[in-house]
């Protein structure tokens, strides 16, 4: 009788130290929870449906291309190679952009002005951090001074100058343009350059960002160098 009780006893404990282990072990490992507030996760929402909108914009501009491609197709073969061609030309940057987009001036900071101070001109590290927040906000077309930015344009320190396309950039004040495809983009872009801290950036170097209106027209020039295609080749006329 009494091993019985013993027994019995001993499950209890062996009961209670394990839910004992258990509520410990809640404790000490909570489940972690989401403790941004509602306007958090609404902007976090916004930046989702904005993607979500911007790559169904996308898909059925590829899709209008296909369909567009294979009815000239039927058509004509090579208009339909020459339309993909030149619509390839315009993205890259080898057409001249004329749309709406916004002008940036590069100018000396009044500081250095007021103080006498020497212009310096942009580093290379700055123009690069430029067109990377200017990319960011989904720029179409930009334009550096006057030289076409395209996909393989290099932006280095060349013998103490910024070169833009091997072309040094000139001191301030210069321009850059920057083209959109829409004048809503341009509103835009206009906005989240205008919030940017980059400009920050450019007053430690004594420059000063000046954003100009979204206008309705701009244009910005094509790129007027030699491609260098380092992995295409031209098939010879005949061959397949």
């Amino acid at each position: 009788m009494r091993k019985t009780v013993y027994i019995r006893f001993t499950i209890v404990l062996l009961i209670i130290g394990f839910m004992l282990a258990i509520q410990f072990n809640t404790v000490q490992n909570p489940e972690t929870r989401d403790t941004r507030d509602i306007w958090a996760i609404r902007q976090e929402l916004s930046k989702e449906t904005e993607t979500h909108s911007e790559l169904l914009s996308e898909i059925y501009v590829l899709d209008q291309t296909i369909l567009k491609y294979g009815n000239m197709v039927s058509e004509s073969a090579e208009l339909a190679l020459q339309d993909t061609v030149e619509q390839l030309k315009k993205d890259i940057g080898l057409v001249e952009h004329t749309g709406p987009g916004i002008i940036i001036k590069v100018e000396p900071s009044l500081e250095s002005v007021a103080l006498g101070q020497p212009v310096e001109g942009i580093s290379p590290d700055l123009l690069i951090r430029l067109i990377n927040e200017i990319n960011r906000f989904k720029a179409n077309d930009i334009e550096v001074d006057g030289k076409r930015i395209i996909y393989s344009s290099p932006i280095r320190d060349v013998n103490g100058k910024t070169t833009v396309n091997n072309i040094p950039v000139r001191n301030a004040p210069f321009t850059i343009k920057i083209g959109t495809s829409t004048f809503e983009d341009a509103q835009k872009m206009y906005n989240q350059l205008e919030a940017s801290t980059i400009g920050d950036d450019f007053y430690i170097d004594n420059l000063k960002l000046k954003i100009g209106k979204p206008e309705q027209n701009i244009t910005i020039s094509s790129y007027d160098q030699a491609l260098n295609n380092q992995f295409l080749k031209e098939v010879p006329e005949g061959e397949s």
